[in-house]
């Protein structure tokens, strides 16, 4: 079979190309991308979304820039990925510019292009650009009102969650699991227990939707946040999630968070014994002792982590300066400025000085 556009068999690569791609064999996909005789917009296209897709969002804008070189317009589906990836390095910039490029290209009633650009510029600390993303959307869904709403929760703006909430539910959008998360984290956020409880039983009772782990995650973390410990835990402890890490780690912080060491130490021995080979719970347990003194524990922990062989990914940062995005990693000073940045960090510690609050310097 002969499809326009393609060649005999260019058709069953391409497909091939896709299949691995989605699958995150990005070795695979690259290797047939680099055999094709006439690269398409779709092979493009799923080898961006490919490397967006595994984390490699830095591999992916690379791809993308190098398809417009070679004379290709982006599409919906170019769009989507190229804002996935700004949204996740947080780079605004270049979101911008691919956003310029989108009303040039008169792509603007797609609501999963819209979603993603909306997405891009919360998480790049931008909401009001993100509410007008959504307000010019000329169709909405659920999609778009959930990232809306997610957005808003973002920047702890609650009641502005709470209001778009009701607003969707009025012009009838019925909200989903995602949509849910969003307004439970921010009522955690805010404070606003009864309201948090409310929506929680609204779920299955108005909707029919199930709450799922992360919701009653996000439950333990309601109560936690707001001093109720031990309502906290026996949530905890009569939630048909309670195998799952992530309650007993919600329950743990906020047991951090006011003081209960008791209940630190029974939230810890109940988070750790699920999953104890992830290299994060060591880390989250060893601040949990490290904030009470409890440092017996903590050196028990990072001889357990030792003994084990489990290792910790390294923290990094991020910043874009004129479209180059400059990552610094912890404990490793490899940027090539790095001179220069702690001379300037000197400079504004002198101009300080006067206040008293000094941070300490290590070279």
């Amino acid at each position: 079979m002969t499809v326009v556009g393609f060649l005999p068999n260019q058709y069953l690569t391409v497909k091939l190309l896709i299949l691995y791609a989605k699958s995150g064999d990005m070795d695979t996909a690259h290797i047939i991308f680099d055999r094709l005789q006439f690269k398409c917009l779709v092979s493009w296209n799923a080898m961006i979304a490919g490397y967006v897709q595994k984390g490699m969002e830095e591999v992916g804008l690379c791809l993308y820039y190098k398809m417009k070189r070679c004379g290709l317009k982006p599409d919906q589906y170019t769009f989507s990925s190229v804002f996935r990836a700004c949204a996740s390095l947080s780079i605004l910039e270049q979101g911008r510019q691919a956003h310029a490029m989108m009303i040039k290209r008169l792509i603007c009633r797609n609501v999963v292009v819209n979603s993603a650009l909306m997405d891009m510029y919360f998480k790049c600390s931008c909401p009001y650009d993100g509410y007008l993303v959504f307000e010019r959307s000329l169709e909405k869904n659920v999609v778009t009102w959930t990232a809306l709403i997610s957005g808003f929760g973002q920047h702890g703006m609650v009641v502005d969650v709470l209001d778009s909430f009701h607003r969707m539910v009025s012009e009838g959008f019925r909200p989903n699991t995602v949509t849910f998360l969003a307004v439970l984290s921010s009522c955690s956020h805010g404070g606003l227990v009864d309201e948090g409880r409310e929506y929680f039983s609204s779920m299955k009772r108005d909707y029919g939707i199930q709450p799922s782990r992360k919701h009653h995650a996000a439950m333990a973390d309601l109560l936690g946040r707001a001093g109720r410990l031990e309502e906290a835990y026996e949530f905890v402890k009569n939630s048909p999630f309670k195998e799952h890490p992530a309650l007993w780690g919600a329950l743990l912080g906020a047991c951090k968070v006011h003081g209960n060491m008791d209940m630190v130490k029974l939230a810890a021995m109940n988070y750790f014994e699920l999953e104890p080979e992830n290299a994060g719970k060591y880390i989250v347990l060893s601040n949990a002792y490290a904030s009470f003194g409890m440092w017996n524990n903590v050196a028990e922990i990072r001889r357990v982590m030792k003994e084990s062989g489990v290792k910790k990914e390294p923290g990094y940062s991020m910043i874009e300066v004129q479209r180059q995005a400059h990552f610094f990693s912890m404990g490793h000073n490899t940027h090539t400025q790095t001179g220069l940045i702690y001379e300037v960090i000197r400079d504004l510690t002198c101009v300080l000085r006067d206040t008293g609050d000094l941070p300490e310097l290590r070279s």
